[in-house]
């Protein structure tokens, strides 16, 4: 995977094992997921909450490896707050781990 991308996998509500990605292209985050190793990568139109939290702890902790630029988290966060205007993102990094 190129540098800006980053992946992780997670567990939907129906128990469906995926593997996601989130690319940036400019100053966006675009989001794909697949179940399997050999399916397609699909684009995710409306990524969940919990996977903008995924991206946001990620660009944290490559800023903190000097790979991301600060300005990256401030960007992430505004866009969650614009798609979730309930989450409660300055905390909810703390309780994923």
């Amino acid at each position: 995977m190129a540098k800006a991308e980053i992946s992780w996998k997670r567990v939907t509500e129906e128990g469906v094992h995926l593997q996601v990605y989130a690319q940036h292209v400019g100053r966006d985050w675009r989001f794909f997921a697949r179940e399997r190793r050999h399916d397609q990568w699909q684009a995710v139109e409306e990524p969940p909450l919990e996977d903008w939290l995924e991206l946001l702890d990620a660009v944290q902790r490559r800023i903190n490896r000097r790979l991301l630029r600060p300005e990256e988290e401030a960007r992430v966060k505004k866009t969650i707050r614009e798609r979730f205007p309930d989450a409660d993102i300055d905390h909810a990094s703390d309780a994923q781990h």
